[in-house]
C-alpha cells in the first residue's frame, strides 16, 4: 500500500518538495490550497494526485505533512491541526524561513504525541508559483533541519529519508541557531538592499539622473530588493528581536565608517576594505547559501544588428534555457555585452562552452 504525503501549500517550495520526494518514492500525494488555480496547475502537472477542500479532509491518512505556506499561515496551520486526529507516526515538517514562533505554536502537537520537524530549505528562485516547480530546485543547497528537544532521532532519519530527492545537504540547528543564522546571512541583507533603493529613490526628488545612472550595477548589487514585499514583511516581524540587534550592530559598524572617513584615515579605510575583500573571497563559491545564487554569464558581442537573436539562437539549438536577459551596453563602433542568466550553474558552465565554440568572448563575474 502506498504511504500518503500530504502538501499544504502549492507554491515553488511545496511543489518542487513533491517532485523531489517522487523522485524516491511510491507515494499518494494530496495536495491542499486556498488558491484553486495552483490547484488545478499542480494536478494536470502531476505534481498532486489528489486534491481536498481542507486541511482536516487530507491529513486524516498522512504520513508525511509538508507545510509549505508563509510563517504566520503556517502558526495558524499548526493550531488547527492540533484539533484533528492524525496518523500515530505521521512526522510533520514545514519550509519557513524563521523557526522559534512556528516552534511555539508546534508545541501544541508535542503534547499529542505528533513529532514536528521543522525545516528549511535555503534555496529557491526568481520565479514562482507550482509552475516553476523543479525537483532539482535544492540540489546542493543547505536544507535545515531543526527537531523538538528529544525528538527520536529515527524520525529525523526517516524525514531525511522521505526528502533525500532534493540531494541537499541536511544540518540540524536549535530554532534560535536558526533565526539568528538566516538573520545575518539573508534577512538582514535585504534590509540592506531596501534601504539603498530607498536611499537612491529620495535622490531621485533632487536630481533624477541618479535613475539612470542606477541602472547598471546600482540596480544588480540590489537585486534582492526585488522580493515578494508581503513574504519579507512577515520575516522580519517573525525574526524580530534578532533582526533589532543586527540593526543596532550595523549602525554601530556605520558610525565606525562614518568617523573613519571624516577624519580622513587613508590607512584605516584600505584596512576595512581589505579586510571584507579578503573574507568575501574566501566564501565557498559555486554552492548554494541562504540567498538564491544568481548563476549569470557576461558575453562581449560586437554592434552589429542579429547579434542578440545570434546568441540566444545558439543556446536554443543546444537546449540551454536563459531566465533572463539583459543589454549591459551596446553603443556604436565599441564592443557591447549581455547578462544571461540562468537556472543552475550547469546551464551555465554550458553556455559558455557553448558560446565559446562559436568565438564569443565570455565571462563570470566574481
Amino acid at each position: 500500500m502506498k504511504r500518503t504525503v500530504f502538501l499544504i501549500g502549492l507554491g515553488l517550495i511545496g511543489g518542487s518538495i513533491a517532485l523531489a520526494i517522487r523522485k524516491e518514492h511510491d507515494v499518494h500525494m494530496i495536495g491542499y490550497d486556498v488558491n484553486e488555480q495552483q490547484l488545478q496547475i499542480a494536478s494536470s502537472l502531476k505534481i498532486i494526485d489528489e486534491t481536498v477542500n481542507s486541511i482536516e479532509e487530507g491529513i486524516k491518512e498522512a504520513d508525511l505533512v509538508v507545510l509549505a505556506t508563509p510563517v504566520k499561515i503556517t502558526t495558524d496551520i499548526l493550531c488547527e491541526i492540533a484539533k484533528y486526529d492524525l496518523k500515530k507516526d505521521v512526522i510533520i515538517t514545514d519550509v519557513g524561513s524563521t523557526k522559534q514562533q512556528i516552534f511555539e505554536k508546534a508545541a501544541i502537537l508535542k503534547e499529542k504525541g505528533v513529532t514536528f520537524i521543522g525545516g528549511h530549505p535555503m534555496a529557491g528562485s526568481h520565479k514562482s508559483g507550482v509552475e516553476a516547480a523543479r525537483p532539482h530546485l535544492f540540489e546542493n543547497a543547505f536544507y535545515i533541519l531543526t527537531p523538538m528537544e528529544n525528538t527520536n532521532i529515527n524520525k529525523v532519519i526517516q524525514l531525511q529519508n522521505w526528502l533525500k530527492g532534493t540531494k541537499a545537504k541536511f544540518i540540524e540547528l536549535t530554532p534560535k541557531q536558526h533565526d539568528m543564522l538566516a538573520g545575518a546571512i539573508s534577512h538582514f541583507p535585504h534590509i540592506i538592499a531596501a534601504s539603498l533603493v530607498h536611499q537612491v529613490a529620495k535622490i531621485e526628488n533632487d536630481d533624477p539622473l541618479v535613475s539612470q545612472l542606477a541602472a547598471g550595477g546600482f540596480r544588480d548589487i540590489t537585486r534582492i530588493a526585488s522580493g515578494s514585499p508581503v513574504m519579507w514583511r512577515d520575516i522580519l516581524l517573525h525574526n524580530k528581536d534578532c533582526l533589532l540587534d543586527m540593526l543596532d550592530k550595523w549602525q554601530t559598524e556605520m558610525e565606525y565608517v562614518k568617523s573613519l572617513i571624516k577624519d580622513s584615515k587613508e590607512e584605516e579605510i584600505q584596512q576595512y576594505f581589505s579586510e571584507a575583500k579578503q573574507f568575501r573571497d574566501d566564501l565557498p563559491v559555486r554552492k548554494k547559501g541562504a540567498i538564491p545564487s544568481f548563476y549569470d554569464l557576461y558575453v562581449d558581442v560586437p554592434d552589429h544588428p542579429g547579434v542578440i537573436s545570434d546568441v540566444t539562437g545558439i543556446l536554443a539549438n543546444e537546449s540551454i534555457s536563459i531566465t533572463n536577459i539583459r543589454i549591459i551596453e551596446t553603443r556604436e563602433d565599441i564592443m557591447g555585452a549581455l547578462r544571461l542568466s540562468f537556472r543552475s550553474d550547469a546551464d551555465r558552465e554550458n553556455a559558455k562552452q557553448t558560446l565559446e565554440g562559436q568565438l564569443y568572448e565570455t565571462y563570470l563575474s566574481s
